[in-house]
């Protein structure tokens, strides 16, 4: 978008351009390393994949990434739920199963929706999420975790998996603030 396009959205003093490009120029001074923020909200087999391939691909395209795990989607990063996470067939929609969705609500269908997906990337040679999330941390990728979904949760230090960092909203904010990439999964 030009500058005159931008100062043409400006309304009422609401953008103020002068100072959007001043903190926008800043923010890109500060590093010379292009980066690329994720927040992975959902704790969900088939929800666990996005973040994991976008950092790992991200990183090993040398790009700095990080990956903010809150609510959920901290489930990602725990030693006592890492290797069960499943995927809800129920309220689904983009199951690949040619079924109606209320089936979903019997029971069992979890459990097979799950090894279905498994069997699936599998067949695909795509590494299990406890394989991706080793790749990260080999290529660098910031695991962190959000310190106040933590409290809320009662999630303790003991329960993540090694080598994640745990921070704020306003440290994971402000390192996405200096990204050229940020996605909410």
């Amino acid at each position: 978008m030009s500058a005159k396009s931008m100062r043409d959205l400006q309304i009422s003093g609401v953008l103020d351009y002068e100072a959007f490009l001043k903190l926008h120029t800043q923010a890109h001074k500060d590093t010379d390393v292009k980066r690329v923020a994720l927040v992975a909200s959902k704790g969900t087999l088939d929800m666990a994949y996005p973040p994991l391939i976008l950092a790992t691909t991200a990183a090993a395209m040398g790009l700095e990434c990080g990956i903010f795990f809150t609510f959920y989607g901290l489930d990602i990063i725990r030693k006592d739920k890492l290797a069960s996470l499943k995927v809800a067939p129920l309220a689904n929609p983009a199951m690949p199963m040619p079924v109606p969705n209320i089936i979903g609500a019997i029971p069992g269908m979890t459990s097979m929706a799950t090894w279905m997906l498994k069997r699936m990337m599998a067949k695909q040679h795509m590494p299990r999420i406890a394989e991706l999330l080793d790749t990260a941390q080999k290529l660098k990728v910031r695991l962190i975790a959000c310190t106040t979904t933590m409290g809320v949760m009662g999630v303790s230090r003991e329960k993540l998996i090694d080598g994640v960092s745990l921070e704020g909203a306003a440290a994971f904010l402000n390192y996405a603030s200096k990204a050229q990439v940020t996605l909410f999964i």
